[in-house]
Parts: C-alpha cells; sequence; structure tokens
C-alpha cells in the first residue's frame, strides 16, 4: 500500500517494477539503478535521495534504503524502504534559495556570485566560452527613488532584474550585487568590441521606459567589462578592479555608456 501511495499509482493495478522504475527522473533513475548494482556486488547497505514523478504526473522525492542478505559470502537478496521526503526537501530547498538570491529580484546575491564564480569560469563542459565580466549601474536611480519613493524604486529594480533575466538566459551567472548595481558572467561573444556591442545593445533594453502605478519610469544604465582571458588564472579581486575601474570610465563619459576594460592602455567602446 506504501508503494501505491508514494508514486500515486492506481489501487489494484498490478505493482511491476518495470512499469514503477519508469517513473523515476531519468538521473534519479540511473543512480537507484547503480546503488542497487552496488548494493548486491558488495553486500553494503545503501541510502539515497531519488526524484519521481507520479502516475498523475507530481513532483515528488522517496528516500531509499537498500539492504542486502547473504548467504555463504554471496548476497541473495536485496530489501528495503521507500520514505516520501517531499516536504524535507521543500524545505531545504526553500532554504537554500532564501540564502543564495536576492530578495527583491529573484537573481543570485552577491554572496553567490563570489562562491560561483571561478566555478563558472572554470567549466569547460558549459561555460568555456566565457568572456567577460560585467558591470552593470543604473542611471538616475536615485533620482527616481527621491521623487517618487521607495516603493517605485523596488518596482524598478525588479523590472531591471527581470530583463537582465530574460536577455542573459544563458549567461553564466546574472547577479544583483546590492543596491542598484548589477553583475553578470558573459558567455559570448569572444572579442572586445562584440563585447562592447552586446553590451550597448543591454543598454538600450534597460533604458526602455516602464509603467508602475500609472506612471511612465525611465531609468538608464552604465556598464563596465572585463575581460576573461582563455585559460583563465587570475584572481576574482583582479577582474573586480578592472570591471569597476571600467565602470568608472563609461559613468564619467556620461549616462548610458559602455567601456570594456582590455588592458590599462587600451580602452574599449562600442
Amino acid at each position: 500500500s506504501g508503494v501505491y501511495d508514494i508514486f500515486g499509482y492506481p489501487q489494484g493495478n498490478p505493482l511491476r517494477r518495470a512499469s514503477i522504475v519508469d517513473l523515476y527522473i531519468d538521473e534519479s533513475r540511473r543512480n537507484m539503478e547503480l546503488a542497487r548494482a552496488e548494493v548486491i556486488r558488495s553486500g553494503s547497505a545503501v541510502s539515497l535521495d531519488t526524484e519521481i514523478r507520479t502516475w498523475r504526473g507530481e513532483s515528488r522525492w522517496m528516500r531509499l534504503s537498500i539492504n542486502a542478505r547473504e548467504e555463504g559470502g554471496r548476497t541473495v537478496r536485496i530489501f528495503g524502504a521507500k520514505q516520501d521526503v517531499t516536504s524535507e526537501r521543500q524545505a531545504l530547498d526553500a532554504l537554500r534559495r532564501q540564502a543564495e538570491t536576492d530578495p527583491l529580484t529573484g537573481l543570485a546575491n552577491r554572496h553567490v556570485f563570489q562562491a560561483r564564480y571561478s566555478d563558472v569560469v572554470g567549466d569547460t563542459l558549459n561555460y568555456g566560452g566565457a568572456s567577460a565580466r560585467g558591470l552593470i549601474d543604473l542611471d538616475r536611480f536615485k533620482e527616481l527613488n527621491d521623487t517618487f519613493g521607495h516603493e517605485a524604486g523596488d518596482a524598478c529594480l525588479r523590472e531591471i532584474g527581470m530583463r537582465l533575466r530574460r536577455a542573459f538566459r544563458d549567461a553564466g551567472l546574472v547577479a544583483r550585487l546590492g543596491g542598484d548595481e548589477f553583475a553578470l558572467i558573459l558567455r559570448a561573444p569572444t572579442t572586445p568590441a562584440r563585447i562592447a556591442q552586446v553590451l550597448q545593445k543591454t543598454v538600450a533594453m534597460l533604458c526602455r521606459p516602464f509603467f508602475w502605478n500609472g506612471l511612465r519610469l525611465l531609468v538608464g544604465a552604465s556598464i563596465g567589462a572585463a575581460l576573461i582571458e582563455r585559460p583563465h588564472h587570475r584572481r576574482i579581486a583582479e577582474l573586480f578592479a578592472e570591471a569597476d575601474a571600467a565602470l568608472y570610465t563609461a559613468k564619467t563619459a556620461g549616462r548610458n555608456k559602455v567601456h570594456v576594460f582590455d588592458g590599462p592602455n587600451r580602452p574599449v567602446s562600442p
């Protein structure tokens, strides 16, 4: 009866292993089969969490405990238990998201951006093309905040976060560092001139007006970027400093500007 309940399987239907195994998510199915084989081989007990899709299509987490009975040094039977741990996993996921995300925009926060930076730029499988680290600072945000209040400012930051998430869906990472400052890892293109062009299009996208409580509101954006050279050996502090210097150059040049740091004497602009 427990198996019927956990998998949401219609009562009375024969419990065939193949039908139940089909309800595991692919990665969990692989992990379960590997664990099962290891128990048969070694006779040692194993416990693991697996994700399943119930017969009704609901996502659920299940903790498997697999044990073995041996006779004459050989595994002759395996047995175990299944426990629904969906609520536990959801609570842990909620705590993790709370710790890792900016509560206003839903983007990664500063701590996560710094912690994951090395993984993002060093992951040759998924982010081997990481080419630039960008800093985005909003123009006229203080003016908007002072004129229309903090609720309007918060609405602006949420809108900017949503636009960045959409624009850089395939970027290595987009984060809000705090206040009106955002950061990103740009995967491609890889040439300084093309990076500057992409970031200038980003500025144009962020400068589009948005509407809040019947008001048409406007902010601008300045972007400074530092190139991530391949292979990447420099510390994150160096790239932060270069991107910060580029952002300062962009802001002193006027609003809605982009500057890419390509060495101390080689400025790149779109």
